[in-house]
């Protein structure tokens, strides 16, 4: 009886295990019926479409048709076999033996994916077509039915076209940089020639390009396209589609061989160039549509009028007189309300014939110098509690960096003595800057520049007054996009607002995608408007004086960085120039806001080697007070209201008790809440609390590394000298 019941009970839960799968996999199919059926549909029009991406200033007016450029596109015939064999070398090696999907592709990217932890795709060339024609690449977009649908698109185009017709639509579809549409477009723009004329290194190079075209441009990354092409090759050797002969030839060939001088061809302003390179990665980053290869509508924040202007301030000398035609200036200008990048320009005397090239307005490997103490130093040190006054005083005096013996210098080796806050700004003094950060912990100052859009792998205390940091050889600090948005915190009374170049995009179906300003509190109305007031000063003394608008309330702050001491030897064996000069720098800087916009200025050399000399020194404050001009007329200048969280005492503001009160991490909370606190009193009770910081803040990296890396720094408040 046992056994029959244990057989009854086995059968039942078989038969319900049973029905368990069968009513899955019929739901299964039924979902994934449901998925193919709303596909989009599989059309010639759609396979061969160049429909071209218009975009928009914030004021509605086109600014540029990008797609609209001449395409020439190649037939069948048209393709060499050695690009055949390359695309399908580098893309999809199994091409010519699957049916639109690649079973053994897509396992063998599982199981790498298992074992390395990573994520390797597993697509066909057909599903990289179909997601180039008719989906986004975003993350968001990557479900379950896009995968579906994607797959199934992928094994209905093997079905209708041959494996020729199929690489035909991919050679002409996608985009090869510099504002050319398919590989015999590229052909002729680069080469001059037709495809079937191309050697087999040329041929490389075409066939591998489509996954990062502007990362793997000839012209203006050279060393990544030859990387790119190599590979290339090496996978045509591996697959046996060349021989070993043909690949030493190919990989011997320079990158640049044949290569020709591109013509203008650009659908758009060349002011614009910068800026709207920056709207194709922010359209791709927030819909995974790559504007250039799909048509859309987009809606961007730049003012044309602004934008013309900074362009004819780089490169006309009605505004700004530069020492020769190479020095360069980068800068970015942001509607302290909302973010809005309304104006940006990443170089002077731009190359006409290269589109989406490097735009220094937002790389970070120049240095900001003493720009930085304001973010890194001061602003964090008020937020945490370690000051509660812009008279709070510091001692500019004898001292090391933290857990070292290298000394830190001001730029003449000299000291001042007991100094308030906004003295130490004003006059951009090194020691305070660094025993600031010292007493504030690196711990809360990268948490407060983490909130403001900067951030490093590790901080170290030379960052107090640099914006640069090396981690294995790569360089993280800010540009003039990162430092304008963090300036723009203090203007807007505490609010971070990330730079945003689009705010709408309208796909070709008409769905529409807006994009609200993203921003978040990270300071106190008290604090920015304390920060504010110190700020103000730098533009009564030295170069900053240089930045002022006159009947416009400015506020900002001056960088310069400086050599090593190896470096600066070099450099005054090699210059004659400049060993008569005052100054040698490698980098000059001017960050500041109005209660309308905020805009950071970078000036330099793109070779780091060449210094900045004395005629150069004040281009930065130049080209900010130039446009800073024209955007705020005084008869519209407003200036800040100070918040009731504080009082003024004399030329320094207090925190009042209540607004102390708030901060719970404040160790001054005792000072009594009145407007006769002398300032002696506050030096006393800072002078402690100070001191109580260094006797527990611990070396968070030892001293030959700090050593090194405040090398680079110890000179960046040069700009006041």
């Amino acid at each position: 009886m046992k056994n029959e019941t244990l057989k009854r009970i086995l059968v039942i839960v078989g038969n319900v295990l049973l029905a368990g799968f069968i009513l899955a996999s019929l739901a299964a199919a039924g979902l994934v019926a449901y998925y193919v059926s709303s596909a989009p549909a599989l059309t010639e029009e759609a396979l061969t479409a160049t429909t071209s991406s218009k975009i928009y200033d914030k004021n509605g007016g086109l600014i540029a048709d990008l797609g609209s450029e001449k395409r020439s596109n190649a037939k069948t015939k048209d393709i060499p076999t050695d690009l055949v064999n390359a695309i399908v070398a580098i893309e999809d090696q199994r091409f010519f033996n699957h049916r639109g999907i690649d079973v053994i592709r897509i396992a063998g990217a599982f199981l790498n994916n298992l074992r390395s932890g990573g994520l390797q795709g597993g697509s066909t060339l057909d599903q990289q077509f179909i997601k180039l024609t008719y989906f986004s690449t975003s993350k968001d977009d990557q479900t379950v039915k896009r995968k579906i649908q994607e797959a199934w698109l992928a094994m209905q185009l093997e079905r209708r076209n041959t494996k020729q017709e199929i690489l035909t639509y991919y050679v002409n579809k996608v985009y090869m940089s510099n504002g050319n549409y398919g590989m015999k477009t590229a052909a002729n723009a680069y080469y001059g020639k037709d495809l079937k004329d191309l050697s087999l290194a040329q041929l490389a190079l075409l066939a591998g390009m489509p996954q990062a075209p502007n990362q793997y441009d000839p012209y203006t990354q050279p060393e990544a396209a030859q990387g790119r092409r190599d590979i290339v090759l090496g996978e045509m050797l591996e697959e046996k589609y060349i021989t070993k002969e043909d690949y030493d030839t190919a990989i011997a060939t320079p990158v640049t061989d044949g290569l020709q001088p591109l013509k203008n061809t650009a659908a758009y302003p060349l002011y614009m160039d910068n800026y709207l390179k920056e709207v194709i990665e922010e359209v791709e980053e927030k819909t995974g549509y790559n504007l250039l290869t799909t048509g859309m509508d987009v809606y961007t924040n730049v003012d044309p009028v602004a934008q013309q202007q900074l362009w004819n301030i780089y490169n006309t000398d009605e505004f700004v007189y530069y020492p020769d035609n190479i020095f360069q200036v980068a800068s970015t200008v942001v509607d302290v309300s909302n973010g809005k990048v309304i104006a940006q320009l990443g170089s002077r005397n731009q190359s006409t014939n290269v589109s989406f090239g490097i735009n220094q307005a937002v790389e970070t490997n120049r240095d900001f110098g003493s720009t930085m103490k304001p973010i890194t130093d001061y602003a964090p040190a008020l937020k945490n509690g370690v000051y509660i006054s812009t008279g709070d005083t510091i001692v500019d005096g004898p001292y090391n960096y933290p857990g070292t013996n290298t000394p830190v210098y001001n730029y003449e080796r000299g000291y001042f003595g007991n100094m308030t806050l906004k003295s130490a700004i004003q006059y951009s003094r090194n020691i305070p800057a660094i025993k600031a950060l010292e007493a504030t912990g690196l711990d809360k100052a990268l948490e407060y520049l983490q909130s403001i859009g900067i951030d490093y792998p590790e901080m170290h205390y030379s960052n107090a007054i640099s914006s640069n940091t090396t981690v294995s050889d790569k360089k993280y600090g800010a540009s003039s996009e990162k430092m304008a948005a963090a300036y723009a915190v203090f203007a807007n009374g505490g609010t971070y607002y990330r730079p945003q170049y689009v705010n709408k995009v309208v796909f070709k179906d008409n769905t529409t995608k807006e994009f609200a300003p993203e921003g978040t509190q990270v300071l106190s109305p008290e604090i920015s408007y304390m920060m504010t007031d110190m700020l103000k000063s730098v533009l009564t003394y030295g170069t900053g004086l240089n930045a002022a608008v006159s009947g416009v309330p400015i506020a900002g702050k001056t960088g310069t960085s400086n050599y090593t001491d190896d470096e600066l030897a070099a450099i005054l064996e090699s210059n004659e120039a400049a060993r008569y000069s005052s100054l040698a720098a490698p980098d000059h800087s001017f960050v500041g806001y109005s209660t309308k916009y905020a805009m950071a200025v970078w000036t330099g050399y793109s070779n780091r080697t060449t210094p900045i000399l004395d005629s150069g020194n004040m281009i930065a404050t130049d080209v900010f007070r130039s446009m800073m001009s024209q955007l705020n007329p005084p008869e519209t200048a407003s200036d800040w209201e100070m918040p009731s969280g504080l009082y003024r005492y004399g030329s320094y503001l207090y925190l009042n008790g209540a607004q102390r009160r708030s901060n719970s991490n404040s160790s001054n909370a005792s000072i009594p809440e009145t407007t006769t606190v002398a300032a002696t009193t506050v030096e006393e009770t800072q002078t402690t609390h100070t001191t109580t910081v260094e006797q527990t803040v611990a070396p968070t990296e030892p001293a030959s590394t700090t050593a090194a890396t405040t090398s680079n720094s110890s000179g960046t408040s040069q700009d006041n000298q």
